[in-house]
């Protein structure tokens, strides 16, 4: 196991960020932006709040097609964990663009010693593995494995949990917001633990988590047909807004999984790969789940995705048509053993775990310090702010979200709104001189907005 450097990674802060146009977004990202606007619809948020086009990046650092650097907290969405361009990475990928794109799933040496790796760092005995392009496809996989190995059809999943957009045969849309106002029948949705906003509490207050397993068991009696493949969901809600159970969740839904014969599915596609501190984020809680998906930073960029199975339910993978056009690519094989490669080598798993502490020192006050903060939360380099117009009411105050991450961004930092709370994923390279400073940048405008909003 190497050591962290922060050497490769680190940033003159005197000149990052940089802004070489009066204002941002510049001219240049206006006219490309107004381009591309007449032929590319539904895009996401972050982007129409702040239309900025982006030209290259360089570890923690991204730059626009003005010139303008900015401090990257964003990952592109959790994806860049190892930070822009790691060269590692980059030349795994550039090897096999210039040596075999693709034969379908047919076995080479890259692909061995990926699945080699897998078999060596993931926890437990998930050794079984299907390779694929997107993360819905790596969940939709996950779902027909689960009916496969239990002859069950039914499943359950969490309000707010993301788990893809598009339907193939069994459709990750039904799990997930997209689905519309109805569901069809065999995909119910149950409320998951929130210690800000929770369903059930103790005498004290505190969230209990008992009661959340109570209203499952009963649910599960009077609601289904009692033919539950699998319970689906993210360790830590991302769209969501950086959901984070109590740490006695897991393991007592693994121990209620395990009671009722039902398979424990988690969908690490965006917590996996170190964004936790853990190779998966369910080893926060010594939890092996039975079916995992890995994502985002399982490629580092590079579009690859994988789903894991624990030994016992190998044999169902036969029997699904697990293969794909492009899952399994060299190139993708390359880029995700390079991810895993880059982890071990350069110590990151442990440094996130530092750059954690870091910001929570950093906002263990901003709940008590600013009026519209209601929460902080933080594992690894996974982050949510969340922002209310009352704190006792705790109300979503979605105007200030939106200042809060505008004013940010023209400071000089990338990252992540949903609604009135606030999305960090700074990549877990990122040096801590350089966590700091997009800290402060944060804090800034939160102050900011909240004098302009409150006086």
């Amino acid at each position: 196991m190497g050591k962290y450097n922060p050497a490769p990674y680190q940033l003159d802060l005197t000149q990052v960020p940089r802004f070489v146009t009066n204002e941002v977004p510049g001219p240049r990202s206006k006219e490309l932006h107004a381009r591309a606007e007449k032929y590319y619809r539904g895009l996401s948020g972050q982007v129409r709040l702040f239309p900025v086009a982006f030209e290259k990046g360089q570890g923690c650092m991204m730059e626009d097609a003005d010139g303008n650097q900015y401090i990257d907290f964003s990952s592109g969405i959790y994806v860049t964990t190892l930070g822009h361009c790691h060269p590692k990475i980059t030349e795994g990928v550039a090897k096999y663009a210039n040596k075999i794109m693709n034969c379908h799933d047919f076995t080479t040496e890259i692909k061995v010693k990926l699945l080699e790796k897998m078999a060596a760092t993931l926890p437990g005995d998930l050794k079984c593995f299907q390779l694929y392009d997107c993360g819905t496809a790596a969940v939709e996989a996950g779902l027909r494995t689960c009916r496969a190995a239990t002859g069950k059809h039914e499943f359950l999943s969490c309000f707010m949990d993301f788990h893809g957009k598009s339907g193939h045969s069994i459709g990750c849309a039904r799990m997930t917001k997209f689905s519309g106002p109805t569901r069809p029948a065999g995909f119910y949705m149950v409320p998951r633990p929130d210690t800000y906003r929770p369903w059930w509490t103790r005498e004290d207050g505190s969230l209990d988590t008992e009661k959340y397993l109570e209203y499952y068991d009963t649910f599960i009696r009077e609601s289904t047909t009692n033919q539950i493949a699998a319970f689906v969901l993210e360790p830590i809600q991302g769209w969501g807004g950086s959901i984070m159970p109590p740490d006695d969740f897991f393991p007592k839904l693994r121990k209620f999984c395990d009671e009722r014969n039902i398979l424990l599915f988690a969908d690490e596609v965006l917590t996996s790969m170190g964004r936790t501190g853990k190779i998966l984020c369910c080893e926060h809680w010594d939890v092996l789940p039975d079916v995992v998906t890995l994502g985002k930073g399982f490629g580092n960029g590079f579009p690859v995705t994988c789903m894991a199975v624990r030994k016992p339910y190998a044999d169902a993978v036969d029997k699904i048509s697990a293969s794909t056009s492009y899952g399994g690519n060299p190139m993708a094989c390359a880029a995700a053993l390079a991810c895993f490669e880059v982890i071990e080598e350069e110590g990151l798993l442990e440094h996130a775990q530092e750059l954690e502490q870091l910001f929570k020192n950093r906002m263990k006050d901003w709940t008590t310090k600013y009026q519209i903060v209601g929460d902080t939360r933080c594992k690894g380099c996974l982050l949510g702010i969340e922002l209310v117009k009352d704190k006792k009411a705790k109300t979503p105050f979605d105007e200030a979200g939106k200042m809060v991450y505008q004013k940010a961004f023209r400071k000089g930092l990338a990252w992540v709104p949903a609604g009135h709370i606030l999305r960090m994923s700074p990549p877990i390279v990122m040096p801590n001189e350089v966590a700091l400073k997009g800290m402060d940048i944060i804090e800034e405008a939160i102050a900011e907005t909240e004098k302009e909003l409150l006086g």
